[in-house]
């Protein structure tokens, strides 16, 4: 199937989840996440906002978990650059901070910048993945420009309710695999 179809296909399939069946399976990727990601030398976490709008896995989650036990670990977060049609990032710093944009993601309103160079592991918003790695997101590209300016040794760490498919049929040379997605079943390593 094409990102279009599959984009499509699972949104309806995130969107059509019981709250309760919701609520575990961000449980379950938040237990896989800790259980099978090591964060000892990650200094600066870059993650997505959940959109609650479309239903997106609960990153909140994530974050001050991965806060509690890492005190010393900075959580930077994305702002849509809509004239240069990429993403600025900032330090995390309060809910306060942050307020949703047109399309409901919620973003950082202010802050300190965060130097791109700096962030280690980046949580990537995706509806979908294959057994390569390569993902559908939205279709804007922002993350696929985005990942391609992160440091070789970045991790980016794909969160999603359902398993990988075999093929994604129209993956194109910018689109930027993931190392990892983290699903409530397990982690995929790629």
């Amino acid at each position: 199937m094409t990102k279009a179809e599959l984009r499509k296909y699972y949104l309806n399939q995130r969107l059509s989840l019981g709250d309760e069946e919701f609520a575990r399976y961000n449980f379950d990727i938040c237990e896989n996440f800790f259980t099978q990601l090591d964060l000892q030398n990650v200094k600066v976490l870059h993650s997505f906002i959940p959109m609650e709008n479309t239903r997106e896995p609960n990153t909140r989650m994530i974050i001050y978990k991965a806060t509690e036990q890492y005190p010393s670990l900075k959580i930077s977060v994305p702002k849509i650059n809509v004239q240069t049609v990429e993403i600025d990032n900032y330090y995390y710093e309060a809910p306060e901070q942050l307020k949703a944009n047109a399309w409901g993601i919620p973003e950082p309103q202010y802050g300190v910048p965060t130097v791109t160079e700096d962030i280690d592991m980046v949580l990537v918003p995706m509806l979908i993945a294959d057994q390569n790695g390569h993902r559908v997101g939205y279709g804007k590209g922002f993350y696929d420009k985005f990942l391609a300016t992160c440091k070789r040794s970045c991790i980016a760490v794909g969160l999603c309710f359902y398993e990988p498919i075999t093929l994604i049929d129209d993956i194109n040379k910018l689109d930027m695999p993931l190392h990892y997605c983290v699903t409530p079943v397990k982690v995929h390593h790629f």
